[in-house]
């Protein structure tokens, strides 16, 4: 048993949201991580028991205890309520989304030998919302580029490179049209490249040939840098690359707070019926406990991420057992029972 034991912060989500946390946390204790966790309402749920789908208590707690597991919220599509996911990274200034994408033992796609990450900016552009209608049947949408955010996360994406042994960033953009809010995504990440990080490799695509050229040889690039909505986008293009968004994780850190959570949507579709795949919840639960064993020097967290991400290699490549989003017909309890076996 361990000695220590740390706080964080359990958002159980909508949909499926309430079945992939429960696996990962079931396997992640298993593994013998020192989680205590603190389920905390978000969602559509979260509107029904606390009056928001964002609650303050909800910010409350993160704030104080600084790291967060999230299962997958919903958001409805032309109206409604803002997105859960905008509002926690505006409100907890979670700036870097990270997103590592490689492929996964036993999991065949057409593509090979692909391991990057993506550094998406998380908190301005397009998704700032700021939009008005400026006469009937005429909107505008604004775009917000600041130099301290376009900063931080370039300097966060040449330091991932340091410390992960990296060893290149390709920036993409359209500051070939957008000339002043791209234009400076690109001044900035090259003054951190040329001041800070010059013995890192670095490269500025244009976003539509740059997608080109991920279909066609995902394996030349290494580590991603966008701003946000062409983070948005390439990184579910990523994950098509690798078996989907079953299979990839997510982190959104900020100065004084992480959240991780599965890229994938709350699939209200498919709720309830056991079918969910839990694989990308639980490899943000290790992205954690990674980064809980850095932020703590916590031995415990190092390992227990170490057996899961062997487990769960292990699992893959047997192929015996796999949820039906991986061509197989195991139940979400079926694979969790396999993962834990398998520690």
């Amino acid at each position: 048993m361990p000695t220590e034991v740390i706080e964080a912060v359990l958002i159980a989500g909508d949909g499926i949201g309430p079945e992939v946390t429960a696996a990962a946390c079931e396997v992640m204790q298993a593994a013998g991580a020192p989680i205590k966790w603190l389920s905390m309402p978000a969602g559509v749920g979260a509107v029904a028991t606390h009056g928001d789908v964002l609650p303050e208590m909800t910010l409350a707690e993160l704030r104080r205890v600084g790291v967060g597991l999230k299962g997958p919220v919903g958001t409805p599509i032309g109206g409604g309520f803002r997105s859960v996911n905008v509002s926690l990274r505006k409100a907890l200034d979670l700036y870097a989304a990270v997103r590592p994408v490689r492929n996964l033992p036993g999991v065949k796609t057409r593509y090979e030998n692909v391991d990057l990450v993506i550094f998406r900016e998380n908190t301005e552009g397009l998704y700032t919302g700021i939009e008005n209608q400026v006469a009937p049947g005429v909107v505008t949408s604004m775009k917000v580029a600041t130099e301290t955010a376009c900063t931080r996360i370039a300097e966060s994406a040449f330091e991932y490179c340091v410390h992960r042994n990296r060893k290149k960033v390709s920036v993409f953009h359209k500051a070939n049209i957008m000339k002043l809010t791209d234009g400076l995504f690109l001044r900035c990440a090259k003054a951190v490249h040329d001041a800070k990080y010059p013995q890192i490799g670095y490269e500025e695509i244009i976003i539509d040939n740059a997608c080109m050229q991920l279909v066609r040889d995902p394996s030349r690039y290494d580590v991603l840098l966008m701003e946000n909505l062409y983070g948005d986008l390439v990184s579910d293009l990523c994950a098509g690359l690798v078996g989907g968004l079953g299979v990839v994780p997510g982190a959104n850190i900020g100065r004084d707070c992480a959240v991780f959570e599965a890229v994938h949507g709350s699939a209200p579709d498919i709720a309830g019926k056991g079918l969910a795949n839990p694989l990308a919840c639980l490899m943000s639960g290790v992205m954690m406990l990674n980064f809980l064993a850095e932020k703590h020097h916590s031995q415990p967290c190092r390992i227990a991420a170490e057996r899961i991400k062997g487990a769960y290699d292990h699992v893959l490549a047997e192929g015996k057992i796999r949820t039906r989003d991986l061509g197989g017909s195991a139940t979400t309890d079926e694979f969790t029972t396999a993962l834990i076996s398998s520690l």
